[in-house]
């Protein structure tokens, strides 16, 4: 049976709720418990959501030549060889040990996308900003909210708790998986398996605009040095910094491939755009490979790296094109929060944050 066409993007496909603003200012506030907590325990702003960096990158990013009219959209309508930055990264606000397993994140900063920019996007880059599981942990920016307010309460308290609650999970994790159960819940706290960074695939989770389209994204390990890591776990028991050691050898002696996936929404019905807790299932919306993540062997942790990207640098999905507009409840809060958390950065620790060129 053949796949029903694309939904062609129209801004009618997004519901903007009437009480957004409110929210989102609920957001900011429950964020600045948060920065404001770590940055008096850390004398240093970090992120108010992954904060802890496992490794920041210097990659390539090759958009593929001959995509069909439907994939041959935004920056991907021509072929194109691109440098990226990438950072690897854990959801928590607070820095933690890496026995405390939680979700990975994978951040892409591609420079020098040309097209008419999205408002208040500086510079010439488009960000993708990934997660290492398919659906989001709320089906909307006011149930997040509720979550977040819970989560600033133990920002940077109760770390031996901590620990002690992500061994018990993981325990509970690997039980429901056996059975064929995934719980986005319990890893967001701290049951997620402590798996290596470098064999993961990452999800946009949210819809995008694709140009004439609408889309999510997935980054899929491609090389064999990736899939070989794919479900390997660390042993994070004795070292705070596991993760990143792990990686950091690593990607001295590896040349890492991704492939950069799209995947169009093709009934709104089944494919909502405004309920990132529902996973558009894939033979219903099937990935097709438009792109290439590359990276060579190099320092994942080189000072100058640190200082350039990981402080330097804001990661946003609202930097980019407007060909790839942000859609949704959730992407519509991140806006105005991401901008948020990197000022207080910037303001805090008197660093700019600046868009490469």
């Amino acid at each position: 049976m053949p796949l029903p066409q694309p939904i062609p993007f129209k801004p009618e496909v997004e519901q903007i709720l009437p009480d957004e603003q409110t929210t989102i200012a609920g957001l900011n506030e429950a964020f600045d418990q948060i920065l404001e907590t770590t940055a008096r325990n850390y004398k240093h702003a970090v992120r108010a959501v992954h904060a802890k960096s496992h490794g920041v990158l210097v990659a390539t990013f090759t958009v593929n030549p001959n995509l069909p009219d439907h994939l041959a959209q935004g920056m991907f309508a021509s072929p194109a060889t691109y440098e990226a930055y990438v950072r690897l990264s854990t959801n928590a606000g607070d820095i933690l040990p890496d026995v405390v397993s939680l979700p990975r994140g994978m951040a892409i900063k591609v420079v020098g996308v040309r097209g008419p920019r999205l408002s208040d996007a500086e510079g010439q880059s488009q960000d993708f900003v990934l997660v290492n599981g398919p659906v989001f942990q709320a089906p909307n920016a006011e149930k997040f909210l509720g979550k977040l307010k819970l989560l600033a309460k133990t920002t940077d308290k109760m770390e031996s708790g901590k620990v002690a609650l992500s061994s018990v999970l993981r325990g509970v994790n690997k039980a429901l998986t056996a059975v064929g159960i995934e719980s986005v819940a319990i890893n967001a706290m701290g049951g997620a398996p402590n798996v290596d960074p470098l064999g993961e695939t990452y999800f946009s989770v949210t819809p995008f605009r694709y140009g004439d389209f609408v889309a999510k994204f997935r980054l899929v390990p491609a090389s064999a040095d990736l899939k070989d890591r794919s479900g390997v776990e660390i042993d994070a028991s004795d070292n705070e910094n596991a993760i990143r050691d792990t990686v950091r050898a690593e990607v001295a002696t590896i040349n890492g491939r991704w492939n950069f996936q799209v995947q169009l929404c093709r009934d709104i019905e089944k494919q909502p755009i405004e309920d990132p807790t529902v996973e558009w299932k894939e033979d219903e919306a099937p990935f097709e490979t438009v792109a290439t993540l590359s990276i060579a062997a190099q320092d994942s942790w080189s000072a100058y790296n640190v200082r350039n990207i990981d402080e330097a640098m804001r990661f946003s999905v609202w930097t980019g094109i407007e060909a790839h507009q942000p859609l949704g409840n959730i992407n519509r809060a991140r806006k105005a929060t991401y901008r948020h958390s990197s000022d207080f950065r910037q303001a805090t620790n008197g660093c700019p944050i600046h868009e490469p060129r």
